[in-house]
């Protein structure tokens, strides 16, 4: 997948509300790493539907990060050999320093993953899928075998003796012993981030798609970082749709808000749409903001070759797949430009499991035959005309746009009599 011009990095800001450097590591890898199965995206967006009903729940999640970090250090590290030695409670007993040390250990970790427990405890299982539930079950069997309540009213209640602290030393030895903490963390860690990605999507109104479908539909969608975003919508009738429209019409804006919500789809995730039907793609690549390759030595246009190689040889083994290319080659001539990219438009035809989004300056294309015969969908980014000035509505039509701004940009800001050309 090519996802960079959709600026992952930002997006996954929209839902960190991370508590530690864990989730957050987490949260990025699940919004950087592609779902190998419509199954796994349908049951990931039930994951998060059922944290989204319980949101509640997680108003006023949070913990000391202190805390977490020492205690997770402090069980990553721990040694039986060097905590529970020969003759531990006698030293406990004979030296108060070590005695300390064992004790505010102990409070530490009680109180910490007796916290977390009454988080996960609190869930219903029955709001999420099979899988899930499993999980969710196995962390609250894993800190209810370390009795945590029992323990903490020790600690409240001032009844916590060395034979306790020894005790509950001796449960992380035998779990430690089996390994069950790092299974433990690791489904933590995704619990947060569940937590995290629901927050966001609740906090910021996104809609989970219906993930699946044949066709592309999405209604009201936008780009999410934009403070205030033009909505659109659109719906595919064929794999090749032709974007026209004049220079700073949104035509690149667009296609980055639609990439967005068709990869956040395809990863589980609710996008920024009221209302959407999106199919699973097994490739996505989107190219925006294509520059001169100068480490690899590849020009614009011949970098513009590759990246269109690469998507069709993909597109040959039939797996469904979405593309954008955002002012397709734009880095040669116009006479060569304009040919090509006939050639290429109508030989995505042949790929019928592929979208194929292509935006273009190049208004001759729209009098191809394929566009005629409905083969391939133009459609264009409105603009109007006022008193000789552009007014950009950012909305988009169907059919093509034959409005040219250049030559009104360059005699508005007096150009020609700059130039001495009047």
């Amino acid at each position: 997948m090519e996802i960079k011009d959709l600026n992952i990095p930002e997006i996954a800001k929209l839902f960190d509300y991370t508590q530690n450097e864990d989730t957050k590591s987490c949260l990025n890898k699940m919004l950087f790493t592609p779902l190998s199965s419509l199954q796994d995206a349908i049951e990931r967006q039930d994951i998060l539907k059922g944290f989204i009903a319980n949101i509640s729940l997680f108003e006023n999640y949070s913990y000391s990060r202190i805390d977490f970090r020492e205690t997770d250090y402090f069980i990553e590290k721990f040694s039986d050999e060097y905590y529970l030695p020969k003759n531990i409670k006698l030293k406990l007993n004979l030296y108060k320093t070590i005695y300390h040390e064992y004790r505010s250990k102990f409070v530490q970790v009680v109180l910490l993953l007796n916290r977390l427990h009454s988080y996960v405890k609190s869930l219903p299982t029955k709001a999420f899928p099979e899988n899930y539930k499993k999980e969710l079950l196995s962390m609250d069997d894993y800190l209810s075998s370390y009795r945590l309540n029992y323990y903490e009213n020790l600690i409240r209640e001032n009844k916590l003796r060395i034979k306790h602290i020894i005790e509950f030393f001796g449960l992380i030895a035998e779990k430690k012993s089996k390994k069950l903490e790092i299974a433990f963390k690791d489904a933590y860690t995704r619990f947060e981030t569940y937590i995290s990605i629901a927050k966001g999507i609740k906090a910021h109104q996104f809609f989970f798609p219906e993930i699946g479908h044949a066709n592309l539909s999405v209604n009201d969608f936008y780009h999410p970082l934009l403070k205030l975003p033009v909505k659109n919508s659109l719906e595919t009738n064929c794999n090749i749709i032709l974007l026209t429209g004049p220079n700073m019409s949104g035509k690149s804006t667009l296609l980055k808000a639609l990439g967005i919500c068709v990869y956040l789809a395809n990863i589980g995730l609710a996008i920024p749409a009221s209302t959407a039907k999106i199919p699973f793609y097994n490739n996505i690549d989107i190219f925006i903001n294509l520059n001169d390759d100068l480490q690899s030595g590849y020009s614009h246009f011949m970098n513009e070759i590759q990246n269109l190689k690469k998507v069709i040889t993909k597109a040959g083994s039939g797996k469904p797949g979405f593309t954008v290319f955002d002012e397709l080659f734009r880095g040669t001539n116009i006479d060569d430009a304009l040919e090509i990219s006939r050639s290429t438009l109508k030989g995505m035809l042949n790929f019928p499991n592929s979208l194929f989004f292509v935006s273009s300056h190049l208004h001759q294309l729209t009098q191809i035959e394929e566009i005629a015969a409905g083969k391939i969908c133009c459609m264009h980014l409105d603009c109007n005309l006022k008193n000789e000035t552009p007014e950009f509505t950012y909305q988009l039509k169907g059919g093509s746009s034959d409005i040219k701004i250049g030559r009104i940009l360059f005699e508005k800001e007096n150009m020609k009599e700059l130039l001495k050309l009047l």
